[in-house]
């Protein structure tokens, strides 16, 4: 409790709350217009989306390429609820529902899958999103090819700020706990982890299944701000949108994919006016920075107060010796 409230923690949270009502004022007095809102949600919905794959490829170490596929289990989940359900409860239980379905997938997925490794891990996540494409492509319940439109839309800023700082602090709290530093140390050298203990299947599935919850929590906000959920919507382009963000915001850095999709949502907007150039643009910027900046643009480093508050962690005590008998 007293680490909670520590100077660190009141300080964010102070920074939060002046960013939280500094946005909803200038969407009150439409400084922000109903198309940047729509850029704003969009970058919420791929902060999550990117801290969650990041736990996954940056923290463990694992080449996933069917993100897309949890966030469809998500925005699935959400749309058939709210058919019948279109309020906050429904929203609620149709997250609820993806959550649940999402831990069963990924856990019947993470057990034989993530026993490969490199490309051929890459290849079996890659198989695993279009499966469950496809799945959703021909069930009567999700409607086809056509899929689910006239969701209720019921997205604000205080609902997407409040999951976006939930899935940031879980993912911190995830990648700063044991298992976190586990899955570190299995990314590091996995054949020094087992040889020193470490279970390397049991951290690698925890981390998939935490990766696969965030992911479905991100698509069910998706379905209730775009109105329609499609399959194409969650095809393999959307996987590497999301691959992209993690790579470009650094492997292993959570506030890096927070820098990387707000600077990737900002440039989507600046170049939304030349639709002929708009992707060739976007290519250039990306490969410009990765020249000049490979390792990503934090690297593995996060984003902290330490330096600011000239924090110093405490020096150990030394141990008493013994007085000789």
């Amino acid at each position: 409790m007293k680490n909670l409230f520590s100077k660190k923690n009141l300080i964010w949270l102070g920074v939060l709350l002046v960013f939280f009502f500094a946005v909803q004022v200038m969407i009150d007095t439409r400084i922000i217009t109903p198309y940047y809102r729509q850029v704003l949600y969009w970058v919420g919905i791929f902060v999550i989306l990117g801290v969650s794959l990041n736990i996954i490829i940056g923290i463990t170490g694992q080449l996933s390429l069917g993100h897309a596929g949890f966030m469809s289990i998500g925005a699935y989940s959400a749309a058939i609820v709210m058919r019948d359900m279109p309020d906050m409860t429904g929203l609620l239980l149709g997250m609820l529902v993806g959550i649940a379905i999402s831990i069963l997938i990924s856990l019947i997925v993470a057990i034989p899958t993530l026993r490969l490794k490199g490309d051929y891990l890459a290849i079996a996540t890659l198989g695993v999103g279009e499966i469950i494409r496809i799945v959703i492509l021909n069930l009567e319940i999700t409607n086809g090819a056509s899929g689910i439109s006239n969701i209720k839309n019921l997205i604000s800023w205080p609902l997407l700020f409040v999951f976006v700082v939930a899935a940031v602090v879980l993912s911190a709290n995830f990648k700063n706990s044991a298992i976190g530093r586990a899955c570190i140390s299995i990314k590091e050298d996995e054949i020094a982890s087992e040889a020193m203990g470490i279970h390397t299947t049991k951290y690698k599935v925890i981390a998939f299944i935490f990766g696969a919850v965030l992911a479905s929590l991100a698509g069910s906000l998706y379905a209730t701000t775009y109105y329609v959920v499609k399959p194409e919507t969650f095809g393999i382009a959307t996987s590497i949108n999301i691959l992209i963000i993690v790579v470009f915001g650094g492997m292993g850095s959570l506030t890096g994919s927070v820098i990387a999709t707000g600077f990737i949502g900002v440039v989507n907007m600046l170049l939304q006016s030349y639709a002929e150039v708009r992707l060739i643009a976007y290519a250039l910027i990306l490969i410009i920075v990765m020249i000049f900046r490979p390792q990503g643009l934090l690297g593995s480093k996060e984003f902290g107060l330490d330096r600011i508050l000239g924090y110093k962690p405490p020096l150990g005590k030394k141990p008493r010796k013994e007085k000789s008998a």
